[in-house]
């Protein structure tokens, strides 16, 4: 195997030369008894007495073939449900290894889908060309090889005839199959979208209802009617082929050509009798099975190849560049030293300076699109700039490791990133080694110790299994894994947006609590959130248009005005006090 497929399948390339192997001597020791019967029979039907040494030697024979066989098969099938195992676990781990180095803004629904197909689907279709495909392509080869070159030694015409329905069959599959491979990339690419819907559905189905309260999402019929034709033609495809190769290969087939045939050749004398037809007739059906398992091996085969280089894709995302031995900053002083972010041919920041002391909070607000999030994803290394660069302490980000960059930098998004384990494990995810009266003292600072204890297994209770939380309190939970995290460097994407006020008032206390003697940045989406910040600055563009407090960007400001008076409107709206 070359190209994609034989890279990633390289680490068990040695295994699946020993199933080959091993495949390969059983699927010998099948044919025996085959061939044993056809001796027997001979012995049989000779004129005269029956030699019972004739007879019973080959009995013997295949008794001794089809133990040494039922040795082999499992000895083979565990050596490639090993190296499946091994090859299962060296790719999972290669791509999680990969996604860790990844920009993080690599991560949204589609390439979420992506890792989905990659770690789950692609590495399953792997699974059975490794532990299955392997095994059956070998016997299917080596059986029609094995039984064609002992039937050449009878009767060379007599074997042409009997592999003719096989030729037939295999050239009949290829006509049928063809575009099989396009369609079958077709259909992995209509699955890995309608994954990405489905997640993307499944995320926003509160906005998904809300705008269409008959349960319709266009996108998602438009996605699940791209699948359905993928498969349809995909399917089609593959009958067809499937179909023809069945009905050449089929056994009564099989017989009627090679009893035909051989009964034409007694007639005519080219044949003595019908003992010389007996082994055609018999090893002749031994053909068709293992032809057919060619066709479905080409198509694990297929199946694989495009699991390969989807694989493959994913390894290949290019990684933010880490030193091996990085740089240690010299305090929290936060720099962004003229920096510019191209989206494509779209520049999401243009020349940016700015200077976060330690200790300030710094409030980002402006348009949507203004480049807030970009900027402030910058200090937690989503992306690198393509111009300028980010400071921590005097030193750049990209001269640091990670420890030592997630070390300084502590964030906590709008969306909530609570992971499937204990709520302990949660809040302790940024500090492994922390006790749990640390957990606690976390949870109480963020305001939701008393939600937490009242779960079935208080911490111990698992997040979406016997923790369900509200929006506010797994906010306030992701708070309390950056308290007790301690970084002097945080990055806030605005915590207090989509919950009520009784969520708001628990927050913003946590928040305060929070931020305290730290560097912050905060994404400010609701201006009244921030009126107390340091220094609020506004972006329009990707551009810093204007820098200062609340009260003199009141009194000095152009576009900060507006975005107040509209703020205080949606916000009395809502039902808050402005």
């Amino acid at each position: 195997m070359t190209g994609t497929l034989g890279a990633l399948l390289r680490p068990v390339r040695w295994p699946i030369a020993a199933v080959v192997a091993l495949s390969g001597i059983a699927a010998v020791l099948g044919v025996v008894p085959l061939v044993a019967v056809v001796e027997a029979g001979r012995a049989v039907v000779v004129d005269g007495p029956v030699d019972p040494a004739a007879l019973w030697t080959p009995v013997l024979v295949a008794v001794a073939a089809l133990v040494a066989r039922a040795v082999l098969v499992p000895v083979s099938s565990l050596v490639a449900h090993l190296a499946d195992v091994r090859l299962g676990a060296d790719l999972r781990r290669r791509v999680v290894d990969r996604l860790g180095r990844v920009p993080l803004s690599w991560f949204g629904t589609a390439n979420s889908a992506r890792v989905k197909a990659a770690v789950q689907d692609d590495v399953g279709a792997l699974h059975h060309l490794v532990g299955h495909a392997v095994h059956e392509v070998t016997t299917a080869v080596v059986v029609p090889v094995t039984v064609v070159a002992w039937l050449l030694t009878e009767d060379p015409l007599m074997t042409v005839v009997t592999v003719l329905p096989a030729v037939a069959g295999a050239l009949a599959m290829r006509a049928a199959s063809r575009g099989t491979g396009e369609r079958l990339v077709e259909f992995g690419g209509a699955m890995t979208a309608l994954d990405a819907v489905v997640v993307e559905f499944v995320r926003g189905i509160r906005e998904v209802r809300a705008a269409h309260p008959d349960g319709g999402y266009p996108t998602y019929r438009t996605a699940t009617r791209r699948f359905g034709a993928a498969h349809r033609e995909w399917g089609r495809a593959t009958s067809r082929a499937s179909a023809a190769l069945e009905l050449a290969t089929s056994p009564v087939t099989v017989i009627v050509v090679t009893a035909g045939a051989g009964t034409a050749l007694v007639a005519s004398g080219w044949l003595a009798g019908g003992a010389d037809v007996l082994p055609f007739v018999v090893l002749g059906l031994a053909i068709p099975t293992p032809v057919l398992a060619v066709g479905f091996g080409w198509q694990s085969l297929l199946a694989a190849r495009g699991a390969a280089g989807r694989i493959a894709a994913v390894l290949g995302e290019p990684e933010l560049p880490v030193p091996d031995d990085g740089a240690r900053p010299d305090g929290s002083r936060v720099v962004f030293d003229g920096v510019g972010v191209d989206h494509g041919e779209h520049t999401a920041l243009r020349a940016v300076s700015l200077t976060l002391e330690p200790g300030s909070v710094t409030a980002l607000v402006g348009p949507s699109g203004a480049g807030k999030s970009t900027l402030a994803r910058l200090l937690a290394r989503f992306d690198d700039p393509v111009r300028g660069a980010v400071t921590i302490g005097g030193t750049d980000l990209r001269a640091m490791d990670r420890a030592t960059l997630y070390g300084q930098v502590a964030f906590v998004f709008q969306d909530t990133g609570l992971i499937g384990m204990s709520v302990r494990d949660n809040v302790a995810l940024g500090r492994p080694s922390a006790t749990d009266d640390d957990v606690r003292s976390a949870l109480v600072a963020a305001r939701v110790l008393d939600v937490v204890d009242a779960l079935p297994r208080g911490t111990d209770s698992v997040i979406g299994e016997d923790a369900t939380l509200s929006g506010g309190e797994r906010q306030r939970v992701t708070i309390a894994r950056a308290l007790l995290a301690d970084r002097p460097v945080l990055v806030l994407d605005e915590a207090t947006s989509a919950t009520d006020l009784e969520n708001e008032a628990e927050i913003g206390e946590a928040l305060r609590t929070l931020v305290a003697g730290r560097t912050v940045l905060v994404i400010a989406h609701r201006l009244h959130t921030v009126i107390g910040a340091d220094r609020i600055v506004v972006l329009d563009d990707g551009r810093v248009v204007e820098s200062g407090t609340h009260d003199e960007l009141l009194d000095t400001g152009d576009l900060y005005p507006a975005l107040w008076a509209a703020d205080t409107r949606d916000t009395v709206d809502a039902g808050r006090p402005s």
